[in-house]
């Protein structure tokens, strides 16, 4: 199985993994997978824009990497018992309205909440490609 090969809490390039297999695997599991594709997103505001849709948060999701945090996190641990995530940033804009610093920002969100999980004992792995 895929996930048996990859940490179970951890934030990574996507590299040799296809979308499509990660997702099974997640099903395969029983986890949920988390995708979004960035492709039309250019800056910080659409990228955030873009995983709140994605990922379904909810109406009052803030829209800013604390935001984002708490959805990945508090808000979903207090829904209760969580079986582990797969999360797929597909396509992360590369470009100076959003540039390495602001790419970072965003991934340390996802360490973060690795981070969180880990000390959970929740698998919480995190895939992300550019564009």
């Amino acid at each position: 199985m895929l996930l048996q090969t990859v940490r179970p809490n951890i934030v990574q390039a996507i590299r040799a993994y296809r979308v499509d297999d990660l997702m099974k695997s997640a099903q395969e599991v029983g986890q949920h997978f988390l995708y979004a594709n960035l492709a039309n997103a250019q800056s910080k505001q659409e990228v955030l824009e873009a995983i709140a849709e994605s990922f379904l948060f909810p109406a009052h999701f803030g829209k800013n990497l604390d935001a984002l945090y708490d959805c990945m996190t508090d808000l979903v641990h207090k829904s209760g018992t969580q079986p582990g995530f797969v999360v797929v940033l597909e396509q992360l804009p590369d470009n100076a309205r959003f540039d390495r610093e602001a790419r970072e920002q965003l991934l340390d969100v996802f360490r973060d909440a690795a981070d969180f999980w880990a000390d959970r004992k929740i698998p919480f792995r995190c895939f992300y490609s550019f564009q």
